[in-house]
């Protein structure tokens, strides 16, 4: 997804009077701002399509803690326009991978890298969470790596 297409999508919610989408995508826009000022590109820059996943990477995950929390505290109320959120980001992002898919690329990473015990499973995840950027769930590739030590 680029910032052309985030504000293609933001016109289509606002045609469509999708409420959600449309706090989603202006939530994802200021993202955006915020990200080029702090990189000292002004308001009116550019991110690349790695910046532009990472963002909505960090909101969908942001979404997920705030569901969690939410359903901790005994509010569902709170957690479900949390969950409708989280549902349009979903639609930006690739396709998840497996837990399967998963196993097999952290044996073969950890065949690569030689690593056969604990001690050096952060370094694993650290090179396996680059190649899988997007891809796959940070939490279900830590638990993936601790069973393959355990």
């Amino acid at each position: 997804m680029t910032q052309a297409d985030l504000k293609e999508e933001l016109k289509n919610a606002m045609r469509a009077k999708d409420a959600v989408k449309l706090a989603v995508i202006r939530g994802l826009m200021t993202a955006v701002t915020n990200d080029l000022v702090s990189k000292e590109r002004g308001p009116d820059g550019t991110l690349t399509d790695d910046e532009m996943m990472t963002i909505i990477l960090r909101a969908a995950k942001q979404r997920k803690d705030s569901i969690q929390q939410f359903e901790a505290g005994g509010r569902p109320e709170l957690a479900e326009g949390e969950k409708a959120e989280l549902a349009v980001l979903e639609t930006m992002l690739p396709a998840q991978m497996s837990r399967d898919e998963i196993v097999a690329a952290a044996t073969a990473k950890a065949a690569e890298m030689g690593v056969t015990d604990k001690t050096k499973a952060n370094m694993l995840m650290g090179s396996l969470m680059k190649d899988l950027k997007g891809k796959a769930d940070g939490t279900l590739v830590k638990e993936v790596i601790d069973s393959m030590f355990a």
